[in-house]
C-alpha cells in the first residue's frame, strides 16, 4: 500500500500546494492552534500535579473537547485533499472512467453522511440549549461544546462536495502507464 503522501488514491501524483483550495489553510492553522492548546493544557496540568499533588479539573474536559474538534478539522482537511482512507485495490484498479466513478461515488457518500450528521446534530445542540445541560467537569453550558459538531460536519460536507466537483473535471483521472500500479 502506498501512503497518501505518495499518491492521492486516484492514481495521480499528489496535488501541489497551489492546486489545493486557498481556504484549506484555515483547517491547517486550526489544527496547529488546537494541537498547541492541547500541549499547553496538558503540560500545565503535569506541572501542577508534579508540584502540588492536585490537578486542574477542567483540563480533561477541555482536552477531550479539543481532541474531538481536532478530529473534525483534520477530517475536513483530509477530505479536501482527497486523502481519506480507501481500499487501494478497488480505488486504483480498472479504467480511468471506473476510478472516476468510484471516487465521485465516495465523495458523494462522504458529503451525504456529514450532511446527515450536521442536520441531526442541530437537534442535539438545541436540546442541550433548551434543557440547560451543563458539562460534567466544569459546569459550562453543554451546547458550547456540541455546537461545533454541526458546524464542522457542514464544513466537511462542503469539502466533500468541492472534491466531487474537482473529480468531475475532464482529465481528473488521466494517468500514464508508469503511474498506474498493477
Amino acid at each position: 500500500m502506498s501512503s497518501p503522501s505518495s499518491e492521492n488514491g486516484a492514481g495521480k501524483a499528489p496535488s501541489s500546494e497551489s492546486d489545493q483550495p486557498r481556504s484549506l489553510r484555515l483547517e491547517d492553522w486550526l489544527s496547529v492552534a488546537i494541537m498547541a492548546a492541547l500541549a499547553l493544557i496538558t503540560f500545565a496540568n503535569v506541572l501542577v500535579r508534579y508540584f502540588t499533588d492536585s490537578s486542574f479539573a477542567w483540563t480533561e474536559e477541555i482536552s477531550v473537547f479539543l481532541m474531538i474538534l481536532l478530529a473534525m478539522v483534520a477530517g475536513s482537511a483530509a477530505v479536501a485533499r482527497d486523502a481519506h482512507i480507501r481500499i487501494e485495490y478497488f480505488a486504483q484498479s480498472g479504467s480511468a472512467a471506473r476510478r472516476k466513478r468510484l471516487a465521485r461515488f465516495g465523495s458523494l457518500m462522504v458529503a451525504l453522511l456529514f450532511a446527515l450528521i450536521a442536520v441531526l446534530s442541530v437537534r442535539v445542540v438545541w436540546d442541550d440549549y433548551r434543557y440547560e445541560e451543563t458539562s460534567p467537569g466544569i459546569g459550562v453550558p453543554q451546547w458550547w461544546y456540541s455546537i461545533w459538531l454541526p458546524v464542522f460536519s457542514a464544513l466537511i460536507t462542503a469539502r466533500a462536495l468541492q472534491l466531487f466537483v474537482r473529480q468531475g473535471r475532464p482529465g481528473a483521472f488521466d494517468t500514464t502507464d508508469e503511474e498506474q500500479a498493477p
